[in-house]
């Protein structure tokens, strides 16, 4: 019974239609079609890129975050190899690496330093190995954006090292440029 129904309506409706007549197709709507589908294929592969690109940044910045979490905490342990961080980047495309620092305490007068590897620079002192600054840390977490820029596809650590009065840790990451 439900299937003549809908067959019923389905009869409705093509007689209702046949009163508005259908233009042809032009002779290039195919193309237009095809160029159309093609733009769109490649607009959700560059929004899956660009969102591959913000997760590995967040995974990045959560095993800074863990890694910083220690800070003032606990004893310095000496990392392996498959205990650093790593991060994928690609040769003169800015990457933003967001180091956390976590203190127990506010710390004034710290100094950072940030020593980079051959081929990469940071964004606004270019062609520096090492940048060195005075900052102060809340008790806390305490983001550190780094806007980083492989020149050349060699990879390697960056160190960055916090120190405040005779105390100090040195938090390392890996970068690795394709």
């Amino acid at each position: 019974m439900q299937n003549e129904d809908t067959d019923l309506r389905d009869q409705e409706i093509q007689a209702l239609l046949k009163d508005y007549p259908m233009p042809a197709a032009s002779s290039d709507f195919f193309d237009q079609a095809l160029v159309r589908a093609t733009h769109e294929g490649t607009r959700r592969q560059r929004n899956r890129w660009m969102l591959t690109g913000f997760g590995s940044a967040i995974a990045a910045g959560l095993a800074l975050w863990m890694i910083g979490g220690f800070f003032l905490t606990a004893p310095v342990l000496p990392a392996t190899d498959a205990d650093i961080p790593t991060v994928s980047m690609s040769v003169e495309v800015p990457r933003t690496v967001n180091l956390v620092f976590a203190s127990t305490r506010p710390l004034d007068a710290a100094m950072l330093t940030v020593q980079l590897p051959d081929g990469i620079e940071m964004s606004g002192f270019p062609g520096q190995r090492e940048v060195t600054w005075q900052t102060s840390l809340n008790a806390g977490k305490n983001l550190l954006p780094l806007k980083l820029i492989a020149t050349s596809p060699l990879g390697g650590e960056v160190h960055a090292t916090l120190t405040h009065d005779d105390r100090g840790r040195t938090f390392r990451l890996r970068i690795d440029v394709s």
